[in-house]
């Protein structure tokens, strides 16, 4: 339904005048999912806008009025290709994307959203299957729920910090979404944001997320590792259900509680690593996990031999040997070592193996999960051993 003041029709050769509509339309939807979603357009005057624009395809919008004067768009119905939705209308601003305006728009390629827009709306691009770029302003602050489910040519998608929500099945079975940026003002991932969205790689949660809902992350095939933020506190029922590539998953010390099935099916998963003490869980959170090593940090409580059937073990600093991080033969010598964010490791140094006298070299607190030793009198002796500890 929308709240609709007033509304006209007009086009790019003629003045504005009236026009009849019928006064209410039902459209049945069938996504990605199978799951079927009926929504109804009303209209309270029985007048629309209708404006032609010429933007290097023939782009065609029906608008509704807002109570502030503003304007949504309720239908395209123009070709597709490469649409550019206009900041304003007969001195009028665009200012909402309306429910299902683009719903099942096959042939759209890209849209570029003016700065006038602060919503998009439920299902506005759903099942536009040919839909590759979209841009979203910093002016957005409401995304709706499925707004681009089943968007499978959808490759990138920035969402700006003005936006507060993804919500739930936004971007559902998007199935070439690779890449992602979440800027900081994100608080809230819905239930089913991203799932089975099977080209995703990987996916950074900034600390301003504190709920990310259930099935957020299920069917991402191509995931490989994930950082859960200090901010959230529960890890939901199959959050990463099925994630079959997934290798490593990092979980903070603010996390209490699993859901059911969390991480079930993520049969390549090596590493679930706990900054805090061991938290509830839910049935079958491991199953379907072989290879499962459940890793805590040294002082933390209440860890076993097994955590929800998988064998655990001490989480230890590890140095980095290989790589970019790694200074070799190069002077000074040096290397990362990598561990949970905010633990202190102690690096010592001895020259005999046989016969050890081990001395402290440096204490580092981590940030950021790595910090860089270096030891500019490493040629003081013909070798040297190093080994890390805790203090």
């Amino acid at each position: 339904m929308k709240d609709t003041a007033q509304s006209y029709h007009a086009d790019a050769h003629e003045s504005v005048h009236l026009a009849p509509t019928s006064p209410t339309a039902t459209y049945p939807r069938t996504t990605g999912n199978s799951i079927m979603k009926e929504f109804c357009k009303e209209l309270i005057l029985p007048v629309l806008l209708l404006l032609v624009l010429t933007v290097g395809v023939q782009a065609q919008f029906t608008f509704t009025t807002n109570h502030d004067g503003s304007l949504s768009i309720y239908q395209y119905t123009g070709a597709g290709g490469a649409v550019v939705i206009p900041g304003t209308t007969n001195g009028l601003p665009v200012t909402s994307i309306g429910y299902g305006a683009f719903y099942d728009c096959t042939n759209l390629t890209s849209v570029t959203t003016p700065t006038s827009v602060n919503n998009i709306g439920i299902s506005a691009f759903d099942s536009c299957t040919s839909l590759t770029n979209v841009t979203i302003p910093a002016s957005v602050t409401s995304v709706g729920r499925y707004a681009f489910e089943g968007c499978t040519s959808l490759t990138s998608i920035t969402i700006p910090d003005s936006v507060t929500t993804i919500d739930n099945g936004v971007f559902y079975f998007c199935s070439h979404l690779r890449n992602v940026i979440i800027a900081n003002g994100i608080t809230n991932i819905g239930v089913s944001a991203f799932s089975s969205c099977t080209s995703l790689t990987n996916v950074l949660i900034p600390d301003s997320v504190t709920s990310i809902g259930g099935f957020a992350f299920f069917g991402c095939v191509s995931l490989t590792s994930i950082t859960i933020p200090d901010s959230v506190t529960r890890i939901e029922a199959a959050l990463l259900e099925s994630c079959i590539n997934l290798t490593n998953v990092f979980l903070p010390a603010s996390v209490t509680s699993i859901g059911n099935s969390a991480f079930n099916g993520c049969s390549s998963l090596k590493g679930i690593y706990f900054k805090g003490n061991d938290p509830s869980l839910g049935f079958s959170v491991f199953a379907g996990d072989p290879n499962a090593l459940v890793y805590y940090l040294p002082g933390r409580t209440n860890w076993g031999a097994l955590f929800g059937g998988q064998p655990t073990a001490l989480w230890l600093p590890q140095a980095q040997t290989t790589g970019t991080g790694f200074a070799g033969q190069k002077i000074p010598f040096g290397f990362n070592i990598r561990w949970a964010s905010g633990q202190t490791v102690v690096v010592e140094a001895c020259t005999n193996l046989a016969l050890p006298a081990w001395q402290s070299m440096q204490t580092n607190t981590l940030t950021g999960d790595t910090a860089y030793f270096s030891d500019p009198q490493w040629t003081n002796s013909p070798g040297r051993f190093y080994r890390l500890r805790s203090p």
